[in-house]
């Protein structure tokens, strides 16, 4: 009975023994570096870091964009304030004359004195042009 019972024994531990050695390569391949979860967090942990690098460079970007828009919103009180000084102000003026009808008569006259240039009629920046030129 001894000599069955050493048996069952060292069946047993053979057993054991080839379940540990399965058990050491799957995690083996469970820890390997590229392609099981220890390659997974290791690139998990690459994009935390890129992730926090942006993160960073985003902030920034943010509160330089505040202060430029809280400077534009300062000028922008201020304008007011000058627009509404202006505003206050064209109520203290006097009343604007009315206008001055033109006299037909005068506008004929004007029309007629008034000396046309010889040819076709020339723009003002060409006229400029043509008195440089002579």
């Amino acid at each position: 009975m001894e000599l069955i019972a050493d048996i069952l024994m060292i069946a047993g531990t053979l057993a054991v023994a080839v379940y540990c050695v399965v058990l050491a390569r799957r995690l083996s391949r469970f820890t390997d570096l590229e392609k099981g979860v220890g390659g997974a967090i290791a690139v998990l942990s690459a994009q935390v870091d890129d992730m926090t690098k942006t993160l960073t460079k985003a902030q920034k970007t943010a509160g330089m964009s505040a202060a430029k828009l809280e400077d534009l919103t300062q000028r922008a009180e201020d304008v007011s304030r000058r627009m509404e000084l202006l505003i206050a102000s064209m109520h203290d003026l006097p009343a604007a004359p009315e206008p001055v009808k033109p006299n037909p008569k005068a506008e004929a006259e004007w029309r007629e004195t008034k000396e046309e240039p010889e040819g076709e009629t020339l723009f003002l920046s060409q006229r400029r042009r043509v008195e440089a030129a002579q």
